[in-house]
Order: C-alpha cells, then structure tokens, then sequence
C-alpha cells in the first residue's frame, strides 16, 4: 500500500519522518528476507584495558568507566566531587577558570553520574585510584587538586597512597578529613547512628531523602534563605543518578575512613575552604582539626556558609580559589 502523503494542513514533525523511516526500513528489510528486529549479538570489542580513552571516558583496571569533563587550556586543576553528586557540582568553577586561562577537569566517581555503577571499589582506596588512573592517561602534571566533602577525602587519600609528583597544590573545601565518626581516638565526632541514619533512610525512600537533605546540604532550612528550587531540584536530580549501592557503600567511605595520616604526606601549598555553618561536615570536626595535621595549610572560612558554598557563595570561592592558584 502507497505511504500516505501529508495534506498541506498536516505538520511534518520530526516524529512522524521517524516514524515513516522506520517503516520504510522494516518493509526493505522484509522484502529482503531479513530479520526485521535489531540484532542482539553484543558487537565485537577489545578486552577493556585500564587508562584507554574513549570519547569522554576512562576505563580503569577492573573495567569501570568513569567519566570526566575537561574544559579550556593551560594549567590544570582538577575536581573531585562530594557525595552524591558528579562533576555537573562544579560547573560553577569549571567555567570560570576555563574562561581565566586553565584546563579544569572533573569527573563522575565510580558509581555517580555517567560512570559505571560497579558493586566493587566503592571505597577511598579505590575512589584515589581511579582518579590516579585518569591523572596518569591524560598525563597531566603541576595539577592544582581541588575536592570538595567526599571529594576532599578522595584527594587526601590519592597523595596518601600516589605523593605528590603531580600535584603543585591542594584545596580542600568542606571536605570529610581527618575523619568524622566518633571513635576513641576522634571523640569529638558524629556518632555512628547518625550515618546508620543515612544508610536507613536511603534505602527506605532515596528520592525523598535527597530531597529532604538537599535542603540541609544548602543551607536552605535556614531562617531567611534564598536557596532557589532549581539548585534543590538539580542535587536531586544528580543524586538520582547514583547507584543504590554505590551510594550505600560510599556513606562509610567518606564517614568512616580516617585521612590522618595522608594528611601528614602533604608538602604542597594547601588551602582549606569551608563554611562556618556546614550542617553536613562540621568545620570543627574536619578542617579545624586538618589543618593542624597539613604542614603550612592556609585555612579560609565563611561566616554563615553551608556545605554546599560553591553553589550558594559561587562568586567568593570562585575568586578564592583564583587567588590561591594564581599566587
């Protein structure tokens, strides 16, 4: 039967040229006596080999994809994410430093965003080693590393076990370290029913929790805030992106793992970012107490700040964070 040609009244849209080329497509491969659905045979490919670029991706040793973003040209820094977020959390700082002269790189951790969600090396150990992986196949040297929460653990961890061949400085900005659980030697920390909490009410209903901690994250349950809608609706929709257990196993990788002594192993210029109203990390719990243990750390706090202060004070760390790199 002829196709059916569209009255002068009738819009062609994309769906229906789609729609007709599909079914042109199944007729020919009718008449041709071949199977009219896709095959199912996975195509060929070679064994995955550990720091081989793909477009926008980096396969590390055990076969995990993980994704990263690298913008602009000239000194590097690199960014490293906090939980449960990707390296979309850093926008705010990629453009900016991509448009004052520098490469920014930021990737998605094993298990966020657009990397694969594997059921191993979701913890600090592996976290650093991925993000040493993607230094070494890109090559990159003189890095300014920069992680903020999570990610600030994952960069204190990577010069624990990788040094400091390649890095020329460090940022930590609201970040996990030295550790912040309470155990005997850190009596000071949030208890473990605290991060049992998380674990609870992540898996009783994550959508609902994201949103309910989101909130905190931002600062905006407090009196006065003027945290938009779109910036709580964007950490959940990132969130939403995590693998259930990737997302469970990373609470006791950034609340359990104690960074004291990668702490000790820094011998680069370091600066200390954080907000003095982290719901999240309490300062008093992690940088107040990293910065005695980071020979010559330089310490910046915000008065009033949450957690999430690359978002909520953009322009102010943003200016920061070029003073520190540029001086």
């Amino acid at each position: 039967m002829p196709r059916k040609t569209p009255r002068a009244s009738e819009p062609t849209s994309f769906f229906a040229l789609r729609r007709d080329f599909l079914l042109g497509t199944l007729a020919a491969s009718a008449a041709a006596g071949m199977p009219a659905t896709a095959s199912t045979q996975p195509l060929a490919s070679s064994p995955a080999t550990e720091g081989i670029r793909t477009m926008s991706s980096i396969t590390m040793k055990d076969g995990t994809q993980i994704y990263y973003k690298d913008w602009g040209s000239g000194p590097v820094v690199t960014f490293s994410h906090g939980w449960p977020l990707n390296a979309d959390a850093w926008d705010g700082q990629l453009l900016f430093l991509a448009q004052n002269g520098y490469r920014v790189i930021a990737h998605d951790r094993r298990g966020h965003g657009r990397s694969s969600q594997p059921s191993t090396g979701n913890d600090m150990n592996g976290y650093a080693d991925d993000l040493a992986t993607l230094i070494e196949a890109l090559d990159l040297k003189g890095i300014t590393m920069v992680g903020h929460s999570t990610g600030g653990g994952e960069v204190a961890r990577y010069i624990g076990r990788h040094g400091t061949s390649r890095v020329a400085k460090a940022v930590l900005i609201g970040a996990v370290p030295p550790i912040m659980v309470k155990t005997p030697a850190n009596p000071e920390g949030l208890p473990i029913e605290v991060f049992d909490g998380l674990r609870t009410s992540l898996l009783a209903d994550r959508s609902q929790f994201y949103q309910n901690f989101a909130k905190a994250f931002y600062g905006a349950n407090r009196p006065g805030s003027t945290v938009s809608q779109g910036v709580l609706d964007q950490f959940w929709l990132s969130s939403m992106q995590v693998g259930l257990v990737n997302a469970y196993d990373c609470i006791k990788a950034f609340s359990e793992t104690d960074f004291t002594e990668d702490l000790k192993k820094f011998d680069v210029p370091t600066l200390l970012m954080h907000g003095e109203d982290d719901q999240i990390v309490p300062i008093d719990d992690s940088a107040r107490k990293a910065v005695r243990l980071i020979q010559n750390a330089k310490e910046l706090y915000y008065p009033a700040a949450p957690h999430g202060l690359t978002a909520t004070h953009r322009d102010q760390v943003n200016a920061d964070l070029l003073a520190f790199i540029k001086g």
